[in-house]
């Protein structure tokens, strides 16, 4: 088996060390024969008449270390190694007490670590006040949607958000928009008449679900691809996918990235307020799921997304549901910051615009709490009204995001970081080690 670089630097310390105790026995044994003979030495003198010379106690012994050549790693552990047999722990060196007296001390580094991201009872009472009070928000303020005749209708910021969805993006101008060339895209079939490969499914309900083009975040992946290539990408009510051309948008078409990404931007303005709006952010990939009985239905995964959009679970119910997540993010960092700053660390330090746990230890676990706490309440609002419609798709993206997180932290970044922590206190304490002797050194070679 190789050694490793740890074996060999073992190998070389007990090494030395055997030597070093050595060396000591025998300057003992040497001091104690030389000892001797200088007073045998004396007597004689003394007896024959002589007198000694006054001992002058402040005359110094130096010693000169002499240079020597420097030596090959390789050849330091050679001769290590020939002096040792088996392998060497450098555990060997130091006695139980010293053995003790550091496993003590390294327990006490740890213990000194996990203090730093331990959570004092503000800690904890932080996240949990930002939890419910994000929780609460999205079960009295959001609502569930439903359609009715004067359209989608939910709880009061749901319908204050829709409100000034409409007051931004007036129908009227919004309907202009749509008519205008500049907007017209080639993904925007309204069903199968002039499609050359069925979609399934495909209408004036769900065509914006379908057609990828029509998705806040993918349109401009995919829908801008679609514009520039002059086709048309959709996933089916069954999961298919299918990406065509349409002869009669051929015109539609752009060459420029820029002039398609615009079109799409434009186009995605136009629908944003009509009655079958634009599908919450990557809904349209859950027509994937083809799988699942739930229900009295016995529905598929697929087919309970597709009834939530159809009921009004679109692009601004989404922005709604988002802002009790935003509340409760914020409320965490605000809180987090005002007691950084209280404790006595600066405004730069103690504004939490990340949640590097370098910089800030504590703030990834209170925002995963946070979030827990959030999504508990709305998974009880969704077992109480036994309806999908009261899932709230951006807590459950943050639980997840933040779940991931702490779930990297605990298994692997945080063993990560105590191990670095300990080793850089060590590596100081050696530092500090080797430049007093060195110092020493220095000294004794200068008289």
């Amino acid at each position: 088996m190789k050694k490793t670089f740890d074996d060999e630097l073992s190998a070389v310390i007990v090494h030395n060390d055997k030597q070093l105790q050595n060396i000591k026995k025998d300057t003992a044994k040497m001091n104690s024969d030389s000892e001797k003979n200088i007073c045998q030495s004396e007597e004689i003198l003394k007896e024959l008449g002589y007198e000694l010379p006054p001992v002058n106690m402040h005359q110094k012994a130096t010693l000169r270390l002499n240079d020597t050549d420097c030596l090959e790693w390789d050849d330091i552990v050679a001769e290590a190694e020939k002096h040792l047999a088996g392998k060497v722990l450098i555990e060997q060196i130091f006695a139980k007490e010293e053995l003790t007296s550091n496993e003590e001390f390294l327990v006490k580094l740890r213990e000194d670590f996990n203090i730093i991201h331990k959570l004092d009872p503000i800690d904890w009472t932080i996240p949990i006040v930002a939890g419910i009070l994000g929780g609460i928000m999205d079960v009295v303020l959001v609502g569930i949607p439903e359609r009715t005749k004067q359209g989608t209708s939910a709880g009061p910021l749901s319908d204050y958000i829709r409100g000034l969805f409409d007051k931004t993006f007036p129908p009227e101008e919004m309907e202009k928009l749509a008519n205008s060339k500049i907007s017209k895209t080639p993904f925007d079939a309204q069903d199968n008449r002039n499609t050359k490969v069925y979609v399934e499914g495909l209408s004036a309900y769900y065509h914006r679900l379908l057609e990828l083009g029509h998705d806040p975040i993918l349109a401009f992946v995919v829908g801008v691809l679609d514009v520039l290539k002059g086709t048309m990408t959709t996933i089916d009510k069954k999961g298919k996918i299918v990406i065509q051309a349409l002869d009669c948008y051929a015109d539609r078409g752009e060459s420029n990235l820029f002039a398609a990404i615009a079109k799409v931007l434009r186009h995605l303005k136009s629908d944003v307020t009509t009655s079958m709006g634009l599908s919450a952010p990557l809904m349209g990939l859950f027509n994937l799921f083809q799988f699942g009985s739930i229900g009295e239905f016995e529905q598929t995964i697929a087919e309970i997304v597709q009834g939530m959009y159809y009921e009004g679970y679109d692009f601004i119910h989404f922005c709604s549901m988002s802002i009790p997540t935003m509340i409760t993010e914020v409320i965490v960092r605000v809180a987090y910051g005002i007691k950084m700053k209280k404790e006595g660390h600066s405004l730069t330090e103690s504004v939490a615009f990340t949640s590097n746990r370098q910089k800030h230890p504590k703030l990834g676990t209170e925002l995963f709490l946070a979030h827990t706490v959030a999504t508990a309440i709305n998974a009880g609002k969704v077992y109480v009204s036994e309806n999908p419609l009261a899932i709230n798709y951006p807590q459950w993206i943050a639980f997840a995001k933040y779940s991931i997180a702490q779930l990297k932290w605990t298994l692997i970044k945080k063993p990560e970081m105590r191990y670095k922590y300990v080793q850089d206190i060590l590596d100081e304490e050696w530092l500090n080690t080797y430049n007093e002797t060195e110092s020493l050194l220095k000294e004794f070679n200068n008289g």
